[in-house]
C-alpha cells in the first residue's frame, strides 16, 4: 500500500477545501469555537490575494501567494489541535486570534492600488511589519479586542526569520505558545510543500527585487538552500519536539496516520536536492519537474 502524503489528505489547490477542513478541525477542538470570524477573515484574505479587496492589487509574488497562506493555515490549525490534545489550555477566542494572524501574516507582500512600481517582492524585508499593521487596522472587523490584536501582531512577528521566536514579548503563556506554533507552521508548511524546490526559483526573484541575500542566480539559491535546512533545524531546535508531538497527535486522531507527514516530506525533498546537486555535469533545474513551475519561471523571467 502506498504511504499517504500530505497532498493526499485534502485538495490544497482549492481554498474552500482548506477552509472546510479548518472548520472541521475547530469542531474537533471544541464546540465553543466560533468559526464565523475565521470564515470572514478567510474570505477577505482570498479577496486580497485575488485583487477584489478594496484598494489593493492582486498578489503578484509567485512564492508568497495564496497557496502559501492556505498551506500555513491548515498547518497552524493542525498544530493547535495537537496542542489541545496534548493538554494545552487554549481558549476559543485565542485560537481565533492565532488563525486570523496566520491568514494575515504575509499580506504585507500585496501592493496597494496606488503602488505601481515593481512587485510585492520589494517588500520582502518589511512584509512582516506590513502584515502586523494590516491586522492592527482590520482586527476589530473580526471581533478582536485591542489586547487580542496586540497578541496577534506578536504572533505574526514570530514568522520573521530574523527574530528569535523565544524573544518575542507576549502577555500570556498561551498567546506565546500560539506565536511559536505560527512561526513553526510557517516553516513546516512551505518546506513540506511538494513543489517547494520548484518554487524556490520564484523566491529567488522575490529576494532579488527585495535586496535579500547575495544569490548569484536561481541555481545559487538552490545550492545555498542546503545551508538553509541547517539554519531552520537550529531555529526550531528548542521547539521541534513540541511541534512534532502536536502534529503527530493531530494526524493520528484525524487521519489515523502514525508519522509526521510534514517532516517526512521535508526530508524527502532535502535528500532529493542533495542528489541533484551532486550531478556536477548538469543543471539541477532539469530535475525539478512538478507542475510545470520551472517552465513558468523561464517564461516570466527568461
Amino acid at each position: 500500500m502506498k504511504q499517504r502524503q500530505l497532498a493526499d489528505l485534502i485538495q490544497m489547490d482549492f481554498p474552500e477545501a482548506v477552509l472546510e477542513e479548518v472548520i472541521y478541525i475547530l469542531g474537533l477542538i471544541s464546540s465553543d469555537v466560533d468559526s464565523g470570524p475565521i470564515t470572514s477573515a478567510f474570505n477577505d484574505t482570498v479577496s486580497l490575494y485575488m485583487g477584489t479587496y478594496p484598494c489593493y492589487q492582486p498578489c503578484n509574488t509567485e512564492y508568497h501567494d495564496l497557496r502559501h497562506t492556505t498551506d500555513d493555515l491548515i498547518a497552524m490549525a493542525r498544530l493547535i489541535h495537537g496542542a489541545v490534545i496534548d493538554g494545552k489550555n487554549l481558549t476559543p477566542r485565542l485560537i481565533n486570534v492565532g488563525l486570523i494572524a496566520t491568514l494575515f501574516h504575509d499580506v504585507g507582500y500585496i501592493q496597494e492600488d496606488k503602488d505601481k512600481e515593481g512587485t510585492g517582492g520589494k517588500y520582502t524585508i518589511g512584509h512582516v511589519q506590513r502584515g502586523m499593521d494590516f491586522l492592527e487596522r482590520h482586527g476589530a472587523e473580526y471581533g478582536l479586542s485591542d489586547e487580542e490584536i496586540i497578541a496577534g501582531r506578536a504572533m505574526i512577528l514570530c514568522t520573521d526569520l530574523d527574530v528569535e521566536m523565544s524573544a518575542v514579548s507576549f502577555s500570556t503563556a498561551e498567546a506565546k505558545l500560539l506565536g511559536i506554533l505560527l512561526g513553526s507552521a510557517d516553516i513546516l508548511a512551505q518546506m513540506a510543500d511538494r513543489t517547494y524546490l520548484e518554487k524556490l526559483l520564484f523566491l529567488y526573484y522575490e529576494f532579488r527585487e527585495g535586496g535579500v541575500g547575495d544569490y548569484k542566480n536561481e541555481v545559487d539559491l538552490l545550492r545555498k538552500t542546503l545551508g538553509f535546512y541547517d539554519f531552520i533545524a537550529h531555529r526550531m531546535e528548542k521547539t521541534a519536539d513540541m511541534t512534532d508531538r502536536f502534529m503527530r497527535l493531530h494526524l493520528a486522531l484525524r487521519w489515523d496516520i502514525k508519522t509526521n507527514l510534514y517532516i517526512d516530506s521535508i526530508e524527502r525533498q532535502k535528500n532529493y536536492l542533495k542528489k541533484v546537486l551532486k550531478k556536477s555535469d548538469s543543471d539541477p533545474r532539469a530535475y525539478l519537474k512538478r507542475e510545470g513551475i520551472v517552465d513558468k519561471v523561464h517564461e516570466m523571467y527568461g
